[in-house]
């Protein structure tokens, strides 16, 4: 596996329209080129998620993974990276002084309702040849 170790990896509901919108706001804003991209569904998701212990099928939180440092899941996934992007987005990151607990409850009835309200693809999304260096499987 190909795992670049100076990149922050992103995975992420391939299917998942709300997922895949909020992977193309991530790269729109990711300035310094920081995120690199697998989806949940894919071998190199599936087995990310195995080296920390995380069942390989779960799909419903985004996972951030700091490669030697931590990951993260969930609504501390989401602001983790919203620090790290451009412009105001990095005011999100003032929300971690909200219990995770409560933030996590917004994530999760966002994640357990998002095919409903955003809808869901067939199959993974495939980048365009523009994007395909920041996605590793």
């Amino acid at each position: 596996m190909n795992i670049p170790e100076n990149k922050k990896i992103v995975l992420f509901d391939g299917v998942c329209n709300l997922c895949n919108d909020a992977v193309i706001f991530i790269i729109k804003h990711d300035k310094k080129d920081q995120f690199r991209f697998a989806s949940l569904q894919g071998e190199i998701g599936k087995q990310l998620l195995e080296e920390r212990g995380l069942d390989p099928n779960y799909l419903d939180s985004i996972i951030l993974i700091e490669p030697g440092i931590a990951w993260y899941q969930k609504s501390d996934a989401a602001l983790e990276i919203a620090k790290e992007l451009s412009g105001i987005y990095q005011g999100l990151k003032f929300f971690k002084f909200l219990p995770t607990g409560l933030r996590d409850i917004v994530y999760e009835d966002i994640a357990s309702n998002r095919y409903k309200w955003f809808g869901k693809k067939e199959s993974c999304m495939i980048p365009t040849p523009d994007l395909k260096a920041k996605f590793l499987d």
